[in-house]
């Protein structure tokens, strides 16, 4: 098997890779340091020959003025297509979009923005393409995640406060009275589910996030033992109540491929405080 990873520059990528690895023979994709270069803006590209499996990475997180709406839509939506085209025009059988599970959120989710909208676009658009095309299509909609190190803060900047308060025995502050609700499942888990699902074969759209919501709270507790803090944990009941954004797990992907999540918050937490005292 060879498989084709479009986005290898990723954090998930870097954990997909040696997954693949295992199995198959891999190449990467993109528009620096990748064995394939392309850019999915372009209008046309070619992707080797021999390839089995191509499995989509690559995405723009958008934003709320005009020029980051267009952006996320050119890159999440036709460059995928794009992608997609190329693939089934070189021979490939099997393309694996890894899109989010905000693209099911409703227009009035406070969550709801123009990544979770172009994500959802290019589900449906590339949904029919591979219908017409007769090309296997995987969806997988992974919750937010989180791994060791600092490339992971980027786009889980509040979870790494927490991480960081802990580790300098500061107060961990949370604005309201309610605690909130959240749901991150490891980068590590994904990347082996995402690894299973390539191996298998399996085609389908999942929804991919941890079996349990998780609240602010706890995330703080698990930080504050992994990191031996004596931090305390306060809530600002003069501030505004942070929304849950709570998710219902569906066991269906990790019943399929026979693999559950295995890496707790406080795990999770664990292996970052462990790899904060190595770098000291």
């Amino acid at each position: 098997m060879k498989v084709l990873v479009a986005g290898s520059s990723s954090t998930l990528a870097s954990k997909l890779i040696p997954e693949l690895q295992q199995f198959a023979q891999v190449v990467t994709a993109g528009r620096s340091g990748a064995d394939v270069p392309i850019n999915l803006l372009d209008t046309e590209f070619k992707l080797p020959q021999d390839i089995t499996t191509v499995v989509q990475l690559a995405a723009h997180f958008g934003g709320k003025d005009f020029s980051s709406i267009v952006a996320a839509e050119q890159l999440n939506v036709l460059g995928s297509l794009r992608l997609c085209h190329a693939a089934k025009q070189a021979g490939t059988k099997h393309f694996v979009y890894i899109s989010t599970i905000f693209a099911t959120l409703p227009a009035d989710s406070p969550f709801y923005s123009s990544y979770s909208l172009s994500k959802r676009h290019a589900e449906e658009t590339l949904a029919l393409y591979c219908k017409n095309a007769e090309l296997e299509l995987t969806i997988i909609r992974p919750g937010q995640f989180y791994g060791t190190g600092p490339a992971f803060r980027k786009h889980q900047p509040f979870l790494y406060s927490i991480a960081d308060k802990a580790e300098h025995n500061e107060p961990i502050e949370f604005y309201g009275k309610q605690d909130a609700l959240r749901n991150y499942i490891h980068v590590e888990d994904l990347a082996h589910i995402v690894a299973l699902a390539v191996k298998n074969q399996l085609t389908g759209t999942y929804n991919c996030v941890a079996m349990q919501n998780i609240s602010y709270s706890t995330i703080a507790k698990a930080a504050i033992k992994a990191f031996q803090s004596s931090s305390s944990i306060r809530f600002l009941h003069d501030k505004p109540d942070i929304q849950h954004n709570a998710i219902d797990a569906d066991p269906l992907l990790f019943q399929l491929l026979n693999y559950f999540p295995q890496i707790s918050m406080e795990l999770g937490m664990e292996q970052e405080a462990a790899y904060r005292r190595q770098q000291q």
